[in-house]
């Protein structure tokens, strides 16, 4: 599942796996699957640290990183 964050997508499902948090399946009606994820202090600091690494250090063609800023006027 590849979800935006600032700009940035990624598949969060599987970072939450690799810091060592647990992801259950609770159910799926049609297309659509209802996770929950669990895990200790730890794991949530080394996810946390995981989405922090590819907002800051996006990779030439990965479609990462910051997107730019819009400026908003004001009439």
């Amino acid at each position: 599942m590849k979800t935006r964050i600032w700009g940035a997508q990624m598949d969060i499902i599987d970072m939450a796996r690799q810091s060592g948090m647990a992801v259950i399946l609770d159910g799926r009606i049609g297309r659509e699957e209802y996770l929950s994820v669990c895990g200790s202090l730890s794991a949530l600091q080394k996810f946390a640290d995981a989405v922090r690494d590819k907002t800051a250090n996006p990779k030439p063609g990965d479609g990462y990183g910051r997107r730019p800023v819009r400026s908003v006027s004001r009439n």
